[in-house]
């Protein structure tokens, strides 16, 4: 099977730092694309801060010493061994309600960020390729979901959808609804460059067809901005759900971040001197942004060789 004339396109003109990671990915025995993440030291930190989140979220049964909804302990307890964090005034460990709560968020970053990048990557690869009324009915649309408020949209979706249908999965189907625009029209911008290049047209009077050329021409020449897109998608999905549950629009029985710091401000905690309560969430929904920040940094360095460290 013969290569896609994009990348032999990109192979012909590959310069010689991407030589040189070819070389140093071979020597290590690892994908090239996790070498230039991994050699870019922002990129690693963030690797490593990410790395720590999931394992946290897959071995939450194993790390957390409690039930993080059990309501048996004494109410705002301060920290002590038992209750590394203290308790909340409900009586429910602090600390457990934590690590489960990464999980929460790292499902809601995956799925909704999936999801607004599968949904803007559609919209935009077709309305980038395939100009004519196809072009302006969906630059339309994009630009009608561009100049909608995100945020009041969110709240009045999440509040008056139906007390069934509340919980995790419909902040997600939210977040997924109201931040696919702004990437399907970056898409659009970038399909509009590359469909203009000569091995496309090559690919045309080649007889290839319209999908083959998309995703086996275009695709790999948007690798680097689909991915960083996705990161952007996921970080504010994951603020997006803390700050729905913290204003009290999704499931208060839901263990997450966000529930974690709608009960410590409804019951105080700075007032009685819980300020781990409100901390420790508030800290890892920062630290777990930063880290999707950070491995931004790897993901340029994969589209443009010169940003590369050695």
């Amino acid at each position: 099977m013969t290569a896609p004339i994009g990348q032999i396109h990109a192979a012909e003109e590959r310069p010689e730092e991407v030589e040189r990671d070819i070389a140093a990915a071979r020597r290590s025995r690892m994908p090239l694309w996790l070498a230039i993440l991994w050699a870019n030291r922002k990129s690693r930190v963030g690797l490593l801060i990410l790395a720590g989140f999931t394992l946290v979220a897959v071995f939450a049964p194993l790390i957390a010493p409690h039930d993080p909804r059990e309501t048996s302990f004494e109410a705002s307890l301060p920290p002590s061994r038992t209750h590394l964090l203290g308790t909340t005034a409900a009586g429910q460990d602090i600390f457990s309600q934590l690590v489960y709560g990464a999980r929460t968020s790292i499902i809601v970053g995956l799925v909704a960020g999936a999801l607004v990048t599968v949904i803007g990557l559609l919209v935009g690869l077709t309305a980038g390729y395939l100009q004519g009324w196809v072009d302006e009915v969906l630059s339309f649309v994009i630009n009608l979901a561009l100049v909608v408020p995100v945020l009041p949209l969110m709240v009045t979706l999440a509040a008056y959808a139906p007390d069934g249908v509340r919980g995790l999965w419909l902040i997600i189907f939210v977040i997924s609804v109201t931040g696919w625009a702004w990437g399907a029209r970056v898409k659009r911008a970038q399909i509009l460059t590359l469909r203009a290049r000569d091995y496309i047209t090559a690919a045309r009077f080649a007889g290839e067809g319209t999908m083959r050329i998309i995703f086996k021409e275009i695709m790999p020449n948007m690798l680097s901005l689909v991915v960083a897109g996705f990161l952007g998608a996921a970080g504010g999905a994951i603020a997006a759900e803390a700050g729905l549950e913290f204003l009290g629009l999704g499931d208060p029985t839901t263990v997450s971040w966000g529930t974690m710091l709608y009960w410590a401000n409804n019951s105080g905690a700075m007032l009685t001197g819980q300020w781990l309560w409100l901390g420790a969430p508030g800290l890892a929904i920062a630290l777990l942004l930063s880290s999707l920040t950070l491995i931004n940094f790897g993901v340029d360095a994969l589209s443009n060789p010169h940003l590369r460290e050695g």
